[in-house]
């Protein structure tokens, strides 16, 4: 059955945008900081390879906890395009990379909204899949969510057409953003669907927001 993002949206997040900054958006979410105590560069400036590591750690470990085998997901990619490049368009490797069932890639639709920050000149061309956890690679798809800012691998694009990749459980009206190695956001309908996360990883959740 195909599901429109937009649709689901306006009937189960009404008045959100999909966009970075989840939770400042919706009453009922939580803010998770990744690699505290840990600077990305070391003295000799390197990179600070442990940290990543760790927050890689973190990422997948929220990951697992919100999405079962079982769950319906919605992948949903924006790619931030300029009009002036629009015969250049950028190709999405999301999917052609990190997806195991390369069957589903026939059903991968796509839409373009006009940029959310009154922006004339760039709009948002959005891809999105519906799938299962076992569909995807989703490993090495929030490792390369994690590595946005630093020359790691694996890795979605670079500069400003990097990706904001989205996952949303269908099932459990959850949705899980990392913007990079930073932290992430979920939101949900219901306080108790990620009441069991916050205690879990209570240590990671800023509370300054």
């Amino acid at each position: 059955m195909t599901i429109d993002v937009e649709q689901y949206l306006n009937k189960t997040f009404p008045g959100l945008t999909l966009t970075p900054s989840l939770y400042q958006q919706w009453d009922i979410g939580i803010h998770v900081e990744f690699g505290a105590g840990f600077y990305q560069w070391k003295d000799n400036g390197r990179l600070n390879l442990a940290r990543f590591h760790y927050v890689y750690h973190q990422a997948l470990a929220i990951f697992n906890e919100i999405f079962s085998y079982s769950d319906e997901i919605l992948l949903v990619t924006n790619i931030y395009q300029y009009k002036p490049a629009e015969g250049k368009k950028k190709r999405i490797k999301v999917y052609d990379r990190y997806i195991k069932n390369k069957q589903l890639k026939y059903h991968l639709k796509q839409q373009t909204l006009p940029y959310v920050w009154d922006d004339e000149d760039v709009y948002i061309s959005r891809f999105f899949l519906k799938c299962r956890k076992q569909d995807i690679h989703y490993v090495l798809l929030i490792k390369a969510a994690c590595n946005e800012d630093f020359r790691l691998k694996p890795k979605f694009g670079t500069g400003y057409s990097y990706p904001d990749v989205f996952f949303i459980n269908l099932t459990k009206n959850v949705i899980f953003f990392i913007y990079d190695d930073r932290g992430c956001e979920v939101i949900a309908t219901n306080k108790e669907t990620i009441k069991p996360l916050g205690l879990k990883f209570r240590n990671w959740i800023d509370n300054r927001n």
